[in-house]
């Protein structure tokens, strides 16, 4: 066991779901991150709060939901966090660790986030450059600068759109069309859409080629064997039913933790976990008090093998990305079912239809849509105009292509579902199920996207505004 504090290097990516050959996906080429999985363990049940970068990174931070601390948009568009809640770099700074940040914050206020360092050089680091090189070549000088114990986030931009194909010649053979498949969440198949997913592969490609690099400067530098390395990704890929919703595709996400001499190699757990028990993990690691505001639990017991209580229940939500995406929803699974609470009834799913009117050329569109199976087009009339409750087998239906909420023999596990999520929302405080405050915010967002965003649905101006729902959505 380790009796030095450790380095603490959290790699979170984006956009990306379970498309890693550690995960079981065939057509990834990620050797490097499936190399990591089988030195510590992996996670096959874990998930993000909020499938849009700014909350979901907020939740690793903070270890609380979204609409808990905030962040319940992106920050581009103005959501930020009620307060500076003791977060990562802040908790650590104070104990004497070194902090640094390569890559994006994309978290507001960015003053409550104290990094010592930060890097995020457009031309190498950003949606436009992927330089794995440069940024592998930056975290070395960082993680080998002082003998100090260092906490380094590296926020990669693979698989962010746009998928660029090949970046400073990572990767070397780039997949073509006729090489992949469409992702079996996604349901459509065109060449169009397996050129779109050829590249997402790329990308995933490029990230673990990078990731390769970092790590392999950690063995160089001797600080390997004293080093928490936990990989994530901020949330599911920008394709059909996947970001910006609610679905499996969206929040279940790669979660790999490894530490020499602590985790138990090639272990793989099924236990239900979430973005909110990054902080509470780290903190453990170190050995200091988690805050008692925190919701998440820490999962170095499940790291080394051991065998605990654990949740029965996991729960994640929407609310929104920017105005133009502002569409309430809150989600609960168990073991085998989930059921998904829509709740507005006088208007379709806005990220349903901006992948099918093409707004964002990675989604299925809607002649490729109706060219598909009956299965995929009443799941995709589903997913744009929603019941009130949606409920789905994860067990016999993974990827959530048959709503079964209207069927009698589940109501009793819809009920269940149903009372446990508003549990959860009445002791996280999730002033959304309270129907004068859900009307107010919808009226605010409704106000704003008329004033502030043309029809394209882009800003007018980069001209800020405000919000107000940092004074009534903690209820």
């Amino acid at each position: 066991m380790n009796n030095r504090r450790p380095n603490i290097l959290l790699i979170v990516s984006e956009d990306h779901g379970l498309n890693l050959g550690c995960y079981g996906d065939r057509i990834a080429r990620t050797p490097n991150l499936d190399r990591l999985a089988s030195e510590g363990m992996r996670f096959e049940n874990a998930y993000t709060t909020q499938a849009v970068c700014s909350p979901g990174r907020a939740s690793i931070f903070t270890g609380l939901y979204p609409h808990q601390n905030g962040q319940i948009g992106l920050a581009t568009h103005f959501y930020s966090m009620y307060e500076d809640f003791p977060n990562i770099p802040s908790l650590l700074k104070r104990e004497g660790y070194r902090t640094g940040l390569i890559g994006k914050l994309h978290v507001n206020p960015e003053s409550a986030f104290p990094f010592d360092f930060r890097w995020r050089e457009s031309e190498h680091i950003s949606f436009q450059h992927r330089d794995v090189q440069k940024t592998a070549e930056v975290a070395r000088d960082f993680m080998g600068a002082s003998d100090l114990p260092f906490f380094l986030m590296i926020a990669y931009p693979d698989a962010h759109t746009p998928f660029l194909r090949q970046e400073v010649g990572v990767p070397e053979k780039p997949l073509k069309a006729e090489e992949v498949e469409t992702l079996a969440s996604v349901g459509v198949d065109s060449l169009r859409i397996r050129q779109q997913t050829a590249d997402y592969y790329n990308c995933l490609s490029r990230l673990d080629t990078g990731v390769g690099m970092v790590l392999s400067h950690l063995s160089e530098l001797g600080k390997e064997d004293n080093t928490l390395v936990i990989f994530t990704t901020d949330h599911g890929p920008q394709m059909s039913r996947g970001k910006f919703t609610i679905y499996e595709s969206a929040i279940r996400e790669p979660l790999i933790v490894r530490w020499p001499g602590e985790s138990a190699e090639g272990l793989v757990r099924d236990q239900l976990i979430s973005h909110v028990d990054v902080l509470p993990t780290i903190l453990d690691a170190v050995n200091v008090e988690i805050p008692a505001h925190v919701v998440g639990e820490s999962l170095l017991p499940l790291v080394r093998g051991e065998d605990i209580a654990w949740r029965k229940y996991l729960f994640a939500e929407w609310t929104s990305g920017a105005p133009v995406t502002y569409f309430p929803q809150r989600s609960v699974r168990d073991d085998r079912y989930k059921l998904i609470v829509n709740f507005l009834q006088n208007r379709s799913n806005p990220s349903a239809v901006g992948y099918a009117d093409g707004k964002w050329e990675t989604g299925a569109q809607r002649g490729e849509i109706a060219a598909s199976d009956e299965c995929v087009r009443k799941a995709y009339a589903c997913y744009e105009n929603p019941p009130y409750e949606e409920l789905y087998d994860l067990e016999t239906d993974p990827n959530e292509f048959e709503d079964l909420s209207a069927n009698p023999e589940l109501n009793a596990v819809k009920d269940r579902l149903r009372n446990q999520l508003y549990a959860w929302q009445v002791d996280t405080q999730d002033g959304v199920r309270i129907p004068e405050v859900l009307e107010h915010l919808t009226q605010v967002h409704d106000t704003t996207l008329a004033a502030h965003y043309q029809l394209g649905l882009s800003r007018r101006s980069r001209a800020p505004y405000t919000w107000d729902y940092h004074e009534y959505l903690r209820a």
